[in-house]
């Protein structure tokens, strides 16, 4: 705060001795230098103007009076200053210790100034006084305020801690010997530097300075961390006195700096010993800050950064260390040689043995030649759950650190650590896992080693597993070193790639020679791989496994490769864009030198390829540009059947199956099976092949043959009198599920007559069909698994056979097993589209039947025969039962020849809604026998058909397919339905369906045409597709 200047010479020198009367009484003892300089100057300027002649200042000239003006207001200032210096901390002087000597500098000089006009307004007679005021402003004026070399220092460490910087313990006891020597206390005095730092923060309570505050914040902690460390060390020299088991060492032994016992002790010039480390640290600290280097404990400036070693002083301590480890190996041993664990006592030996080996690794010997490290080794085996992870920690601890001793390297290595170790990586704590993985990689420096560690039961697995726990980084990068150095091992290989790390094996087998490629494909031969696993090596190494083939040493384990590889599906492309079929094909088909193992692991590669279609196909299998489909490779398989093994047989069969199953082979390649001479025959006898595998595969391989040749077939079966071998493997309770699915099918594909119908299967072979298609329905809801569809297929196929033409007989059996029930309930059964379509159909042969059944009863006078029948069409009816809307005459509830009265129309219109096509033509084929008959009661049939939501789902559908066969059905329906005047009239404003009728009339084949025109007709809508009348209009009901 700036002090006004007096108004009058008499305010100006009463202001004068005030500020006077307190700078000569409060700093003449001042700690610092330049407060008492001023001091003393303010003492002398006392005594000048306590001279008779300023007594009455009023009377003074006008310059005296300016004089003295000037001087109390810069005194007044000073005075400001100098309580700076009284009421502040002594280290808030030293971080602002050169403003304020450039303060008081300022304020001499000004006050030199006006001394020198007191002196020139003095008249001549006043000799002593005017050369007394001529010395002061002379000395006040020359006089120069600097801070001490000593202070420049602190104040520079001061605003360089100012800066945040990171300091070592070292340099932190330096910066406090500093600090104290500045202060002018003693650096051993802790409470006076603490009670100087909590002055500095109170100090600071209202400072806005970032500076200051950081400061504060540095010295704080350099404070706390010293104290810290006393308290540690005073602990442990008590300690180490109550077991009697420690040397106190002398206190020249200890560094001034870290306060620690020496290893490598030097002398500076100043003859002050330290740490070596210590002090280089001191002294890079001084030169980053841009100061000159001193000795901590002296302050001395040094001229020389020469290091000497204090080669006595190294000597002493490490006699006394040498003891001291002596007296505490001793200890060691005598604890960890009794009988029952004490956790304490145990865990500080461990300490004590681990401090040893790290401070002193000379002495590691003392260690092992007690031994100590086998102690430890035991404990850890004998006492792991006993002594708990924490204490596991630490013997893993001590044990890492004494590996760094090869002689106990060696030992441990026979002791079994390394078993141990692996243990641990299960530990629950995670330091015991650190250590545990530390130890197995400070082990896995040589590759005897890695391969012992590789060797040990789960020790890969685990590695592995924690070498993915991104949880736990450190640990994950501490097990992944240790895994890349086992990867370097050649006989780790096959261990690592057990557990999934399959790197080492599959760059040995595309770079390595030739006979280490034959043992990294041997390896992938005999391995169990997961899906993963065989996808990864097969993108990587299908290519060289394939050139493999063409050396007769290296075709067995490749073979065995290839095999397992191509077990998963999804390898089938990668497998042939590496072109392996042409090199399997002549292997199997060419080779007449090939011994049968190459020829079974051939077929058996082949036939898991062409198991997935779509990837094989294309690609050739010679240098003619064959595939696999062509009629030589067919015909030599074919022709192969009977004089392979018996292993390679099931693969030809897996072989011909699986192409016959492709959409894109399959055409050429039944055709090329049939026509070759005994295709047929050559696959029969296998049908009753004693191992299921055959049976099996042949049994597919007939049912897809049966789809395309299906009379061919038949009449080779009838020839062979094989028939009734599907019927038996159906009802054979020892038959595999497959081939009783297989063999229903089978059945349902092959057209038989009439009397085949009934001698081979019979009415009670339907039985049995519908009970098995109840107990699937049944097993579904229970288990709430996915039924076997081919089976259902199967089964309705048969189903079938019984409503291609219906007697009074088979009507019977219909009503008596309520086939049409069966058939509806398989719409909503979770099923594959052929299911669905089958069962459509069923429903659409039994309601053509039921409809001609009910035509015919019309026409008077009826057959005796034909009333019977229609008495077992609806039942046994009431005196005046009622008339059926769609087939205009009596149906009672639940006909099994009625769609209606079945409740089977909902669910065919829910099927119009199917994403398979095949099946919603089967839907609306079923649906459009409603509307067959366009005599007496169409118009109330097709109310029904309306109000069952069949008439609005079928005009949906058709506005939404494109043309094609769907649609020209959709259409023949709506038009039927559009003769009738309700929904003629109702639909005649729904443009989308106008707008689908008119593309249909202008796009559709004749068929659709000729639909077209009639409904755009019956709608009044003609105009919008001709302009003409229709020559055909159907009459209006």
């Amino acid at each position: 705060m700036t002090s006004p200047v007096p108004s009058t010479a008499a305010a100006a020198a009463e202001s004068i001795h005030r500020s006077l009367a307190e700078l000569t009484s409060s700093f003449s003892s001042d700690s610092f230098d330049n407060p008492r300089r001023f001091a003393a100057f303010a003492s002398r300027l006392q005594l000048l103007l306590n001279h008779n002649h300023f007594l009455n200042s009023d009377s003074l000239p006008p310059a005296l009076q300016t004089a003295l003006k000037g001087i109390a207001s810069d005194l007044s200032k000073a005075v400001e200053t100098m309580s700076v210096y009284r009421k502040r901390s002594k280290i808030f002087v030293l971080i602002n210790c050169k403003s304020l000597a450039s303060s008081l500098q300022q304020h001499s000089s000004a006050i030199a100034s006006w001394l020198a006009l007191i002196e020139s307004s003095l008249s001549a007679s006043l000799t002593d006084l005017r050369k007394k005021t001529s010395d002061l402003s002379r000395d006040m004026k020359q006089s120069h305020f600097t801070v001490t070399e000593n202070e420049e220092r602190v104040h520079r460490t001061l605003q360089k801690e100012g800066e945040g910087r990171e300091t070592s313990k070292a340099v932190q006891s330096a910066i406090i010997m500093d600090l104290a020597r500045c202060l002018g206390i003693d650096s051993d005095n802790y409470g006076e530097l603490i009670n100087q730092v909590k002055l500095l923060k109170t100090d600071l309570t209202n400072s806005n300075s970032v500076s200051a505050r950081q400061i504060l914040v540095s010295l704080e902690k350099i404070v706390d961390n010293l104290s810290i460390v006393l308290g540690m060390s005073t602990l442990n020299v008590d300690h180490d006195f109550e077991e009697e088991a420690h040397i106190s060492p002398f206190k020249n032994f200890l560094c001034p700096l870290t306060k620690e016992v020496m290893k490598e002790p030097v002398v500076l010039e100043s003859s002050q010993a330290y740490e070596r480390a210590a002090i280089e640290y001191w002294f890079e600290r001084c030169l980053d800050d841009g100061r000159d280097p001193t000795c901590p404990v002296t302050g001395q400036v040094l001229k020389s950064l020469e290091l000497k070693p204090n080669i006595g002083l190294a000597g002493a301590i490490e006699e006394w260390v040498n003891r001291n480890v002596e007296i505490q190996v001793k200890g060691a041993v005598e604890q960890l040689s009794k009988e029952s664990v004490e956790v304490e006592g145990v865990e500080r030996v461990l300490d004590v043995i681990y401090k040893i080996s790290e401070e002193h690794p000379s002495n590691r010997f003392q260690v092992r030649n007690e031994g100590v490290v086998v102690m430890i080794i035991k404990l850890l085996r004998n006492c792991s759950k006993s002594i708990g992870t924490i204490l596991r920690g630490k013997a893993l601890m001590a044990l890492l650190s004494m590996a760094k001793d090869e002689e106990s390297k060696k030992i441990m290595l026979e002791e079994g650590i390394t078993r141990l170790a692996i243990h641990s990586l299960t530990g629950s704590s995670e330091k015991e896992r650190e250590y545990a993985v530390k130890l197995l990689l400070e082990f896995s420096c040589d590759e005897a080693s890695c391969t012992r560690i590789a060797s040990e039961k789960g020790a890969l697995v685990l590695l592995s597993s924690m070498a993915g726990n991104l949880e736990h980084p450190s640990l994950a990068t501490l097990a992944e070193e240790v895994l890349t150095r086992i990867e370097r091992a050649e006989a780790s290989v096959q261990h690592l790639a057990a557990v999934g790390r399959f790197e080492p094996l599959l760059s040995r087998l595309r770079e390595g020679p030739g006979d280490v490629k034959i043992e990294m494909a041997s390896i992938i031969g005999r391995m169990t791989l997961t899906s993963n696993s065989k996808e990864q090596i097969a993108r990587q190494c299908a290519p060289t496994l394939v050139q493999l083939l063409s050396k007769p040493e290296g075709r067995t384990p490749s073979l065995q490769a290839l095999n397992n590889l191509s077990g998963l599906d999804d390898n089938a492309t990668i497998l042939v864009e590496s072109a392996v079929l042409p090199a399997l094909i002549a292997i199997l088909l060419q080779d007449q030198g090939a011994s049968l193992e190459w020829k079974e692991f051939s077929a058996s590669t082949i036939a898991n390829i062409v198991s997935n279609p779509g990837h094989w196909e294309l690609a050739a299998i010679d240098k003619k540009g064959n595939s696999m489909q062509s009629e030589s490779v067919v015909f030599s398989l074919l022709g192969l059947l009977f004089v392979a093994s018996p292993q390679c047989q099931a693969s030809i069969l897996r072989i011909l199956y699986g192409m016959a199953s492709s959409p894109q082979a399959a055409e050429s390649v039944a055709l090329h099976i049939k026509n070759y001479g005994d295709g047929i025959k050559t696959i029969v006898p296998f049908l009753e092949y004693p191992e299921v595998e055959h049976r099996i595969y042949a049994f597919k391989l007939t049912r897809i043959l049966t789809e395309r040749f299906g009379h061919y077939l038949a009449q080779e079966l009838k020839h062979s009198d094989k028939l009734l071998l599907f019927k038996e493997k159906l009802l054979d309770n020892q038959s595999t599920e497959s081939e009783k699915s297989d063999a229903a099918c089978i059945l349902a594909n092959l057209p038989l007559s009439e009397d085949e119908v009934k001698t081979i299967l019979g009415a009670s072979f339907i039985k049995w069909t519908v009970m098995t298609l109840k107990k699937q329905r049944r097993i579904f809801n229970e288990r709430t698994s996915r039924p076997t569809s081919s089976m259902a297929e199967g089964l309705l196929g048969l189903l079938l056979h019984f409503t291609t033409s219906l007697d009074q007989e088979t009507i019977s059996v219909v009503k008596e097993h309520q086939l049409m029930t069966i058939f509806c309930e398989q719409l909503s059964f979770p099923a594959k589209p052929r299911v669905k379509q089958l069962a459509a159909v069923g429903l659409k042969n039994l309601s053509q039947a039921g409809r001609s059944l009910a035509a015919a009863d019309s026409e008077p006078p009826p057959p005796q025969g034909f009333c019977a029948s229609l008495v077992f069409m609806c039942g046994r009816a009431s005196p005046e039962p009622s008339t059926c809307p769609i087939h205009n005459s009596p149906c009672e509830n639940n006909s099994q020849l009625c769609l209606l009265k079945s409740n089977c129309i909902r669910p065919l219109v829910d099927l119009l809604q199917d994403e398979d096509t095949n099946v919603q033509i089967a839907a609306i084929e079923a649906l459009s026998t409603l509307v067959l008959d366009t005599s007496n009661g169409y118009k109330r049939a097709v109310d029904e058909l309306e109000k069952q939501g069949v008439i609005a789902a079928v005009i949906e559908l058709f506005i939404e397919v494109r043309p094609g066969v769907l649609q020209e059905r959709a259409l023949w329906m709506i038009e039927r339905a559009l003769r009738v005047d309700g929904p003629s009239h109702r639909y005649s404003l729904n443009q989308a369906l106008v707008r689908a009728l008119v593309e249909a009339f202008k796009h559709g084949n004749a068929n659709s045409k000729r639909h077209a025109q009639d409904a755009l007709t019956n709608l009044n809508q003609l105009s919008g597709a001709s302009g003409k009348a229709s020559s055909q209009s159907r009459p209006r009901r």
